[in-house]
């Protein structure tokens, strides 16, 4: 059996490379007269490049996000200022994917060596990717917990409107809270749920079950879509579109006022699904001046899971809503 020597630089060199390519750590040097950069091969494939001997800070400007090359350029001027470690974040193009990549070094001419100043790329795209996430569902989850508060004044107006005691309206008050809460289960998923979740007709019903009078103006809500079944993933996600358009029409609505009727149809051709959502007999309402997180969570809903688009129709009579959803998305 051959000997081994683990002190041998050269043994040492390779492993270093393995471990660096192990831990997808890309090496970089920039001379600061020059500006030209030298990379490793792991460098030059993260950033898609052909391998050369020497590339400038032009080539790679070409591939970092336009929005954040001027940044990135200033950023790495400003290095020699500054003391100890920094890091610098950016985007870059490949294609149609966007990468992020982490740049790291020692600044204030600490890591200046012969002209050059080294550092390494990182590929931190699934972090940032997990951070943004991250964000998306705290303003989601706040979007929510402000709807519930004020689903919750509303449906307290909407119960003393029907009832004539203190009793009657606690009871009925209740009933219609609970209700809500059998509702938003539907909007969230369940794990572990195969095949179709409910009838398209039935889930509508269920979730808008809280807002419709039982005293004299109940019937007020009248739903007619087509029977069809829709699976546990799109449930899901209707059920959060059906959620927000009841919201807003309490506050702002149809569903605001005692005389106020919301009606529901459908139509199912081929492969393609719709469903109108009509208000009528409520208070004039306008375009919004923005566009809000909840239209926003709407529009990325019902494109992303369902397949469809959305489209309002702020009509002088009461805001028409119209959801076309893809048949074969409905049913996973």
């Amino acid at each position: 059996m051959p000997f081994v020597d683990e002190s041998h630089p050269l043994w040492e060199v390779k492993n270093l490379k393995r471990a660096l390519h192990a831990a997808g750590v890309a090496l970089w040097s920039w001379s600061v007269e020059t500006d030209a950069f030298a990379m490793d091969e792991q460098a030059f494939e993260l950033w898609g490049l052909p391998q050369k001997s020497e590339v400038t800070f032009e080539d790679l400007s070409s591939r970092i996000h336009p929005a954040d090359r001027d940044r990135v350029r200033a950023a790495f001027t400003a290095t020699r200022a500054l003391i100890g470690a920094y890091e610098i974040d950016f985007r870059i193009l490949l294609d149609q994917e966007i990468r992020w990549v982490s740049a790291r070094g020692l600044g204030n001419d600490e890591g200046l060596h012969k002209g050059q100043m080294s550092g390494v790329f990182l590929d931190v795209t699934g972090r940032k990717q997990a951070e943004e996430g991250h964000e998306l569902l705290a303003g989601e989850m706040s979007h929510r917990v402000k709807n519930l508060l004020a689903i919750a004044a509303g449906l307290t107006n909407l119960t003393s409107r029907s009832t004539t005691s203190v009793e009657e309206m606690a009871k009925e008050l209740t009933e219609r809270l609970t209700a809500l809460g059998r509702a938003h289960d539907l909007v969230r998923p369940l794990p572990g749920h195969q095949g179709r979740a409910a009838l398209l007709g039935d889930l509508i019903a269920v979730l808008l079950a809280p807002y419709d009078d039982s005293g004299a103006f109940s019937g007020r809500i009248r739903v007619a879509v087509p029977r069809m079944g829709i699976g546990e993933v799109s449930a899901t996600t209707l059920a959060l579109v059906i959620h927000e358009l009841a919201t807003n029409s309490l506050k702002y609505g149809a569903l605001s006022v005692g005389s106020g009727m919301l009606d529901i149809s459908g139509t199912s051709l081929d492969d393609e699904v719709s469903m109108v959502w009509t208000e009528r007999g409520g208070p004039s309402v306008a375009p919004p001046d923005g566009q809000g997180y909840g239209s926003k969570l709407l529009n990325r809903s019902v494109s992303g899971q369902l397949g469809g688009s959305i489209k309002t129709d702020w009509s002088e009579e009461g805001v028409i809503v119209t959801v076309t959803m893809n048949a074969q998305r409905l049913s996973r």
